[in-house]
């Protein structure tokens, strides 16, 4: 099934996909441009220094951010993914679940009220929070598809215990959680009940934030991650169709890595999007590191690394667009990109394109391609916003304060 959903998922024209994210850009900052204009001038009409609208300059965030509304109407979010998971709808379909329990003291027979009781469910469930809470998980849990988690209201802290695993799943949102400080479950694996009936023996998890393995539709936006024992957000085993918006990353040092080993060819099937991202303080490496597929970068704000922010191996194709990269004092960290494991007479042949995108501090991007390039040539690639708009549009990445009633 697995198989069979990562086919349906994967798009064979991802170009397509690339150009309709640039132009809703292009939209979403005209829109804002007006709005703020037209702001300034009632604010001047009337004697009083701006205080401005509700920004939200990116077209995710414009979807559903400056709304009142979203504590009520939650499921507009369903509607705003872009990029290659732009078709997620999580939970869209099913009823709403709060999670009241902030323990998880029993993996196998979780209790209603838990969120592992909630994400093991078949029915597609769109999960909030009850109240503000650490969730300190005993061992990796499990999420099923057609599952949203959804942390807007209060504070919501996966940390101190072992990670999120989303497999052989289709159809997932997490969004607006603070996840950090996971480990490895404990040294002998156990048992975790992953439906409702159904619990099998797991393998020592590897202490990852968030791990995507062998899913489709997924979609990770607003979330605040740092200091896991591994990555902080793993896409591996055929995984595609992933979109990874508005998060914001610190504090760890293999960021994010696409595809886990050079021997898994069937990972070309692999197409993500990484979109609106600030990669922060104390990252070292892994903003991505890519294998095998097709990969879009665009419009995020890399303000720190200390070896490199993209690297890849085995040929993947890296469409880099109106990034900010500021690079490090260190000399020897100045280039943004890594080729891995290949001489330069194979790397260079790959297809890692760079377009407006902004170099600060001596930052460079080593582009690849020849003659395979021309199929991103300006004729067929739109236009991204520039990188000088990245502080714009990243602005309120990572998890947001909401309060019903009010805009986030």
């Amino acid at each position: 099934m697995a198989d069979a959903a990562a086919e349906a998922t994967y798009r064979h024209d991802p170009v397509e996909v690339v150009n309709q994210l640039n132009h809703a850009v292009h939209r979403s900052v005209e829109k804002e441009e007006i709005s703020a204009r037209r702001e300034m001038m009632a604010q001047k009409k009337k004697g009083n220094k701006y205080k401005g609208p509700c920004l939200a300059t990116n077209p995710i965030d414009r979807c559903w951010r400056c709304r009142q509304d979203w504590a009520t109407d939650r499921k507009r979010l369903a509607r705003c993914a872009r990029g290659f998971g732009r078709n997620t709808t999580g939970g869209l379909a099913g009823k709403f679940y709060v999670v009241t329990d902030g323990t998880d003291d029993d993996v196998v027979n979780p209790r209603v009220g838990t969120l592992r009781w909630g994400v093991i469910q078949y029915e597609p469930l769109w999960i909030t929070f009850g109240k503000t809470m650490i969730i300190s998980l005993k061992e990796e849990l499990i999420i099923r598809g057609d599952k949203t988690l959804d942390g807007r209201g209060v504070q919501v802290r996966i940390a101190n215990g072992s990670q999120l695993t989303v497999q052989f799943a289709n159809n997932v949102i997490i969004h607006n959680i603070h996840i950090h400080d996971l480990v490895s479950s404990n040294k002998n694996g156990g048992y975790i009940r992953d439906s409702p009936d159904h619990f099998g023996w797991r393998t020592v998890s590897d202490g990852d934030g968030i791990t995507v393995f062998g899913s489709t539709n997924v979609w990770l936006d607003h979330l605040s991650l740092s200091n896991c024992q591994d990555g902080l957000i793993d896409v591996i085993a055929k995984s595609t169709g992933v979109t990874i918006s508005n998060c914001h990353m610190t504090n760890h040092n293999d960021v994010m890595l696409f595809s886990s080993s050079d021997s898994h060819p069937e990972d070309q099937i692999m197409q993500i999007t990484v979109a609106f991202n600030h990669f922060g303080r104390g990252l070292v490496q892994r903003m991505p590191r890519c294998r095998w597929g097709f990969f879009h970068v665009v419009n995020n704000d890399y303000t720190h690394w200390l070896m490199y922010a993209i690297g890849g191996s085995k040929a993947p194709t890296i469409i880099s667009q109106g990034n900010r990269y500021i690079a490090p004092p260190n000399l020897a960290a100045k280039q943004v990109t890594k080729q891995h494991d290949a001489p330069e007479s194979v790397w260079k042949n790959w297809v890692w394109h760079s377009e407006d995108d902004l170099f600060m501090e001596g930052a460079y991007f080593t582009v690849t391609g020849g003659q395979i390039n021309r199929q991103f040539n300006k004729k067929n690639l739109i236009k991204p916003k520039p990188g000088s708009y990245v502080t714009r549009l990243t602005r309120f990445s990572g998890s947001l304060d909401c309060r019903p009633g009010k805009p986030c």
